[in-house]
Parts: structure tokens; sequence; C-alpha cells
């Protein structure tokens, strides 16, 4: 599936997914923007996993001090860049986000919302492992899937995507429990509440689960803080 998005769905195309939106499916991107936004701290250095042409890392750059997205799209990559010339703090790097290839905690959080879990087709706690060990003890990883609320607005969203061609068309039969099938092989499938918080146990870590705007679900993982709790530090 992440060929799926180097080799269809990416640059212009991509773009295009946004710009069809209804109002409603806008207003969920925009809530998980500015619910990020209301999580960071002034100045910090922030890491976008799944950023494809950058859309979100221009909002992000209005607090952060270094804003980095990571894709493995060279196309979509190629047409964010020049809409980020005049931000010298944001860049984009092609690298894949379950083998990222950053020190260990070189940022204060990491960032993978609207579903991008669903978009790399990898071990959702591969991911969620080099989140955490590329941001700092203390720091912020972000992941995001959608509310199962808002599955009539998801589902209508990706009808009219297929409608414009950008995606096959939904195959009825197996589009259900969360997941959207098209019958080209495009899939796009939820994390749920439980599931994230089952993840961040595999991977050793505490999360806190919230709710945002009835359309989507953020798993929210303090790198560090399960051991402080072991220990009895907080």
């Amino acid at each position: 599936m992440a060929r799926y998005y180097q080799e269809r769905l990416s640059a212009k195309r991509l773009e295009r997914v946004y710009e069809v939106a209804p109002p409603r499916v806008k207003q969920y991107l925009n809530a998980e923007i500015d619910h990020v936004l209301g999580r960071l701290a002034s100045g910090a250095a922030v890491l976008e996993l799944g950023c494809g042409y950058g859309r979100v890392i221009e909002p992000l750059a209005r607090a952060a001090g270094l804003v980095c997205g990571v894709d493995t799209s060279l196309e979509s990559l190629a047409y964010g860049r020049p809409a980020l010339e005049r931000l010298p703090h944001c860049h984009l790097v092609r690298m894949d986000a379950a083998r990222l290839a950053f020190r260990d905690g070189a940022f204060d959080c990491t960032v993978c919302i609207q579903n991008g879990i669903s978009a790399f087709h990898a071990d959702p706690r591969e991911l969620m492992r080099e989140s955490i060990r590329v941001t700092r003890q203390g720091g912020l990883v972000l992941f995001s899937s959608y509310s199962d609320a808002f599955w009539d607005h998801r589902l209508e969203w990706f009808e009219l995507q297929a409608r414009e061609g950008l995606i096959g068309p939904i195959d009825r039969e197996k589009t259900r429990d969360g997941r959207i099938v098209c019958t080209d092989g495009f899939t796009a499938t939820t994390v749920n509440g439980p599931r994230f918080a089952r993840l961040a146990r595999d991977v050793g870590a505490s999360a806190r689960i919230v709710e945002v705007d009835s359309s989507s679900i953020f798993c929210e993982i303090v790198p560090g803080e399960r051991e402080r709790r072991e220990k009895g530090v907080i």
C-alpha cells in the first residue's frame, strides 16, 4: 500500500484528496491540527511522519522551532518543497517512518496524525517504537485515527475521492467495521482506542487516549513516563 501513495496517490492528486473533502471532514482535519498545536511547547523540534507534500507542516510551524517531515514519496516531497521555501525551519526528507535515520531523542514531539498509521501499512508497533526512540524523554508522541462516530462522514469523503478517480471504486461488500476497501486494492483501516492502548503496552509505553471533535482518537505517549511511574518518580 505504501507504493499506492508513491505511484498513484501523491503530489497534486494527494492535494486533491483534501480539496474535495466536505465541510465536516475539513472540520475534522483542522480539529486534529489544533489539538496538536495545543500540545506543542513553543519552539519545539517536531517530526511529522507521512508528511506527503507538507500540508500539516505549515500550521505546525506556527508554534515549532523546527519541523521535519518524512515521507517515502519523492513526487510528493518535490511538490511540497516550493511552498515551504519561505519557512527555513521546515524540512522535507525522504525516509521510511519505521526505520528513522535520526539519533535517539532528536525531537521534542513526533506526530503521526490523520490516520497516517493506516497509510504506512507497516507494523504499527515498529512505527510507535521508532517514534518513541527519536523523541526525547519527557517529550510527546502523538498518533491519531478515526473515531467510530465519524464513519459516515469518512465514507462520504472516500466516495468523493472515488468519484474523482483518485482511488478505485468502493467495494461495498468488503467496506465495513472501520475498514474501507476499493476494487483496485486500496484499503484504509483504523485504530480504535483500546487497540492504541494495547500497541503502546506492547512497546513498553503507557498511553493517554483522547477523543477529539467526535471525529478522531488520539494516542498520546510521553517517552519515559511509564518507567518513571514504576520507579515512583511521578
